[in-house]
C-alpha cells in the first residue's frame, strides 16, 4: 500500500513553486508506490528506481523499477504508469512451454525480440541513463519538459548529478529533500496501524527480557528471550525485523557481559512491521537500586516528562529539547548535552529519520506524525540507562503507543 498523500505534496510543492517531484531513495519508493523498489537499490545509487510525482494530484504518478520486478509492481501498486530499466540479472517468462522441447524451440520466442530489444545487452548493476530517459520522456509528456522539478537531493551523489542534470534539461532542478522528508513524516492511519502493532510486539519482547533478568544470565541469553519473545508475538503479523541494543553492567559497552546483583539492564528494542520500526526503552536492575542509580533515572524521567507534555502540534522541536535538558541538568546533572531526544519513525536505513528533536530544529511537530522520544545516558562505571516512548501526535497532544511502566524495575 501506498502512503504518499497527494494532496499535502500540491500543498507543499506549490508553496515553493515546483511542478513535480523526483523520488529515488528505496524508501521514498516504497512510500510512494507500495512496492518493493527490488535489488538495484542495494547501493543507494541514484538512477536505480525514480518515482515522478506530479504537483498536480489528479496528474497521474510516473514510475521507473527494474524489469525484474516490474511484474510484481504491476500487480500491486495503485500506479499505472511504470516504465522498466534493464539491471543485471537475466530472468524472462516463458509461455506455452514444451517440457520435452530443444533449447532453441523452447527459448526462441524470448530471443527473436518479443521479450528482449535487438542487440540487448545488460549492465554490470543498472544504467541510471535508462531511467533519465525515461524521466525526461515522462516530463514531455505532461507538459512538464522545461518545468521547475524538486529533487530528492538527499539521494542523489555530487558526482552523480551532472549526468541526471544534463538528461533532464531543460527542466530546473531544484532541492526537493525537505518535501520528500515532510510528506514522510505525516503518517497515513495505515502507517501509525503499522507502528502501533511494532510498539506492541516489541513489548512483549521487553516483558520477556524483564522477566529472564538476574544474576549469572549473559547478554546473550537476554537477547535470545527478547528474539524468542518477538518471533512468537509477530508470527501472524507483518513482521519484517527486529533489532536490540541490550547491555548489562557498568560498561554501557561491554559486549557478552554477565548480570551481577546491581548491574544495570538498559533494554533499548524495536520490532519492524513491512519496514516500519518501533522504538522502545526501559531500563532495569538485578536486585535493589543503589542511590546513585535511582537518582540517574529520576533525572532523566524529570526531562522525559517535562518534553512529553510539549509533545503538541505547532511546538517547536527546539522548545521539547530545550525543556527536556533544562529538566535534566535541574535534578544535578549540570553538564548533561545530548544532541538529539527523538526522532521521527518510518522506512529507512536506520532506525531514526527526521525530523529530530534537537535543539537546531527548524520544524514544529504536526499532527500524524509518530515520534520516538528518549531520555537515555550511557555512564562507563555505572551502565546504560533509557526511557523511550513511541508517540503518535493527534490534534488533541501525544499519545503514547507503550503501556509498559517507565519507572527504574528491580528485578
Amino acid at each position: 500500500m501506498a502512503h504518499l498523500n497527494r494532496v499535502l505534496a500540491q500543498r507543499l510543492m506549490g508553496a515553493q513553486g515546483i511542478d513535480a517531484l523526483v523520488l529515488f531513495s528505496p524508501e521514498a519508493f516504497v512510500h510512494a508506490t507500495g512496492g518493493a523498489p527490488g535489488v538495484a537499490t542495494m547501493w543507494r545509487q541514484e538512477g536505480a528506481v525514480a518515482v515522478l510525482v506530479p504537483a498536480d494530484p489528479d496528474m497521474p504518478e510516473t514510475v521507473v523499477v527494474s524489469d525484474l520486478f516490474a511484474a510484481a509492481l504491476r500487480r500491486g501498486s495503485h500506479i499505472g504508469d511504470i516504465r522498466e530499466s534493464p539491471i543485471w540479472v537475466e530472468a524472462m517468462t516463458l509461455t506455452a512451454l514444451d517440457p520435452d522441447g530443444d533449447l532453441a524451440s523452447v527459448f526462441g520466442d524470448v530471443w527473436d525480440g518479443r521479450q528482449r530489444p535487438p542487440g540487448n545487452i545488460r549492465p554490470e548493476t543498472f544504467d541510471p541513463a535508462v531511467c533519465y530517459r525515461h524521466l525526461r520522456d515522462a516530463l514531455a509528456e505532461k507538459g512538464m519538459a522545461s518545468g521547475r522539478i524538486g529533487v530528492e537531493m538527499s539521494a542523489v551523489s555530487a558526482n552523480g548529478y551532472p549526468a541526471l542534470a544534463d538528461a533532464l534539461a531543460p527542466a530546473a532542478l531544484v532541492d526537493g529533500t525537505g518535501i520528500c522528508r515532510r510528506l514522510r513524516a505525516v503518517k497515513s492511519p495505515a502507517e501509525i496501524a503499522l507502528l502501533r502493532r511494532a510498539v506492541s510486539v516489541a513489548e512483549t519482547g521487553i516483558v520477556a527480557v524483564r522477566d529472564a533478568i538476574g544474576p549469572g544470565v549473559s547478554r546473550g541469553d537476554l537477547a535470545g528471550a527478547w528474539a524468542a519473545a518477538v518471533a512468537s508475538a509477530g508470527s501472524g503479523a507483518p513482521m519484517t525485523g527486529h533489532w536490540e541494543y541490550i547491555s548489562i553492567g557498568t560498561d554501557p559497552w561491554g559486549g557478552e557481559a554477565v548480570a551481577a546483583t546491581g548491574d544495570l539492564v538498559k533494554v533499548d528494542v524495536g520490532c519492524l512491521m513491512q519496514g516500519y520500526t518501533s522504538d522502545s526503552g526501559r531500563t532495569f536492575v538485578v536486585g535493589p537500586p543503589r542511590r546513585v542509580q535511582t537518582e540517574l533515572h529520576d533525572a532523566l524521567m524529570a526531562g522525559f516528562e517535562a518534553g512529553a507534555a510539549l509533545l503538541h502540534p505547532g511546538v517547536a522541536l527546539s522548545e521539547v529539547h530545550r525543556a527536556t535538558q533544562a529538566a535534566i541538568r535541574g535534578r544535578g546533572l549540570t553538564g548533561y548535552c545530548r544532541g538529539h531526544f527523538g526522532h521521527s519513525l518510518g522506512t529507512g536505513p536506520g532506525t531514526e529519520e527526521w525530523p529530530f528533536i534537537s535543539a537546531g530544529a527548524g520544524t514544529s511537530l504536526e499532527a500524524g506524525m509518530v515520534m520516538a522520544f528518549e531520555c537515555p545516558i550511557y555512564v562507563n562505571g555505572i551502565g546504560g540507562m533509557i526511557i523511550e516512548d513511541q508517540f503518535e501526535i493527534t490534534e488533541g497532544g501525544p499519545v503514547s503507543m507503550n503501556s509498559l511502566p517507565r519507572e527504574l524495575v528491580a528485578c
